[in-house]
């Protein structure tokens, strides 16, 4: 592998170096690291959120507002109204009225202040939750507590971004950090990381779970509560999906020519080398080879990179990490990118850890902005974690048995192949497992001008083996296939239940011009959430266009996509 920054993939690939498998670092050493990085975090945080509450401070007291001494009595007209649109009201009035500035402030101000007030109760969470980083655990509880910190830091990072973009601008900055559909994606990640913290604490008990439980105590219903607010004050439609595209106020991405001499004999080490929050593409070629790896990630401070391998099937990262060795779903990825900008392409990620072993993933990706371009993702019950933000896959080749695609990313799949394996006997295959907890997360997963195919080994046993393409995680689960060929191996019922009756109304699962011998919706599920969708104007707002805002941001990445229904 070489790493280097530079202004062409062929310029990259001239440079090779031999890899060795990254071990992991040892566990106090990690949260010697993990504690100072929180204190770090904490620290800018707060004072990010103490610096925009005395914005709004300035300008109550400035126009003669005062803070009566009893708010917990008595809340405002405009407080009411605004909590009364949330889904948890009673615990929005009661978290705002001893809020500064919440009592004197009027709807359109209440946007802000809720968000701000949520980021302090992250920020608090997140050094709290700390505390207990020395504590004894055993490694299913240490896995599900390191998952909640890198979560909670996450968050705390979207909140503090999404309050930037919806805090009176100071005098002379003209230019928010970021747009709406930005701030809706960021709200919606903070709630789908919270989800995914309390999950992994779902198979264990004890003091550590009772202590983060309490810690973590209404963190999911805060955010909700900040979604609904901002959706009942902007103009675009999140009760489905957005109805304009607003081009994202972003920097164009510059390719730096300069080349790095020094070369990473790891990833870890060649990742350690990116400057942190980059806003430069950074190329780390990785020569055709297959490379063990004990979890290669890249971390959300690491943006910007893009990792070219020699082809599907010549590069290929694996791994075998599961459910069985006592750790969560969330931890067993061979390889997992959360930095925003992260783009792979030519390669090949896989978890070989086989069917028996259950939930293994090959590939998650939490990085808003990311792209997959020509890689092949391979495993068996959880294959690719489509975790959170933005996402585009293209011309991809996905393989897997139950739920192998899942998460709660805005992600759409074009021109990739999907295929369903042979699972365990008794076992029924379902393509994705969409996991949207709330109606205003502008989440869902879109199959666009796809194959949904089956391997050998499941086309001699579909008399014994069934195919769904999908099933409901969550109570709000959103996926649609759109202009895609279905083969025969899709059962006629076409989707699965999650738990008898669970998110039959509330679910939003569409198809819409799909063909094949699988393509027929004759005998499709009669559920209330379910529809053939016939308008191209509601299948359009599901495109790389409208569903991810892909026209402002794709271009720069060089890869091709197809941002309507149609050219």
């Amino acid at each position: 592998m070489w790493y280097g920054r530079l202004g062409s993939t062929e310029a990259a690939s001239t440079q090779t170096a031999e890899l060795v498998e990254v071990n992991q670092r040892p566990p106090a050493a990690r949260r010697s690291k993990l504690k100072l990085l929180l204190l770090f975090s904490v620290v800018f945080i707060v004072a990010s959120a103490v610096s925009a509450t005395l914005v709004f401070e300035i300008r109550t007291r400035a126009s003669g507002g005062s803070e009566p001494a009893a708010l917990h009595k008595k809340p405002t007209q405009a407080l009411s109204r605004t909590c009364s649109i949330t889904r948890f009201p009673t615990l929005c009035v009661n978290s705002l009225l001893d809020f500064p500035g919440a009592h004197g402030a009027n709807e359109r101000d209440l946007v802000h202040i809720s968000v701000n007030m949520t980021l302090h109760r992250f920020g608090r969470a997140l050094y709290v939750a700390s505390e207990i980083s020395n504590v004894n655990m055993n490694p299913l509880v240490r896995s599900a507590y390191e998952d909640c910190l890198e979560l909670l830091d996450d968050s705390v990072d979207q909140l503090s971004r999404s309050l930037l973009s919806i805090a009176p601008p100071p005098a002379g900055n003209k230019k928010p950090v970021g747009s709406t559909h930005d701030v809706m994606t960021w709200l919606s990640a903070a709630l789908t990381n919270q989800d995914t913290c309390t999950d992994g604490f779902a198979e264990v008990s004890g003091y550590v779970k009772d202590h983060m439980e309490e810690r973590l105590k209404d963190l999911s219903e805060l955010v909700s509560n900040c979604l609904a607010i901002y959706a009942g004050a902007i103009s675009d439609d999140f009760s489905g999906v957005p109805t304009q595209n607003r081009r994202r106020l972003m920097e164009p991405i510059l390719w730096c020519r300069k080349t790095v001499t020094a070369r990473a004999r790891r990833f870890s080490e060649a990742i350690k080398k990116v400057p942190d929050y980059s806003n430069r593409r950074t190329i780390i070629y990785v020569k055709a080879g297959r490379y063990e790896e004990n979890t290669l990630k890249v971390g959300r401070k690491k943006t910007n990179i893009m990792f070219i391998g020699d082809g599907k099937g010549r590069t290929v990262i694996s791994g075998s990490k599961n459910v069985f060795m006592n750790m969560t779903t969330f931890h067993t990825a061979s390889f997992a990118a959360t930095g925003s900008g992260f783009i792979a392409r030519d390669m090949t990620f896989e978890n070989w850890a086989g069917p028996a072993k259950h939930q293994a993933v090959a590939l998650r990706v939490g990085a808003d902005h990311a792209v997959v371009y020509r890689c092949n993702i391979i495993g068996y019950q959880d294959t690719l974690y489509v975790h959170s933000q933005r996402q585009f896959f293209r011309e991809c080749d996905i393989y897997g048995t139950v739920d192998f695609i899942f998460g709660n990313a805005a992600v759409v799949f074009q021109n990739c192949s999907l295929y369903a394996r042979k699972p365990m006997p008794f076992q029924k295959n379902t393509i994705t497992a969409q996991n949207r907890k709330d109606p205003n997360q502008n989440t869902g997963i879109s199959i666009h001008a796809c194959r949904i195919l089956a391997t050998p080994d499941l086309v001699s046993n579909i008399s014994i083996f069934q195919t769904y393409l999908g099933r409901p995680w969550k109570l709000f689960s959103r996926t649609v296939y759109m202009q895609s060929y279905i083969n025969s191996h899709i059962h006629p019922r076409g989707w699965l239940e999650w738990n008898t009756t669970f998110a039959l109304d509330t679910l939003y699962y569409g198809e819409y011009m799909n063909y094949g011998p699988g393509g027929a919706i004759g005998q499709r599920v009669k559920w209330p959430g379910y529809r053939v969708i016939t308008s191209p104007v509601e299948a359009s707002k599901f495109t790389v266009g409208e569903f991810i805002f892909g026209s402002s941001w794709l271009p720069s990445t060089g890869v091709a996509f197809l941002a309507g229904l149609s050219v």
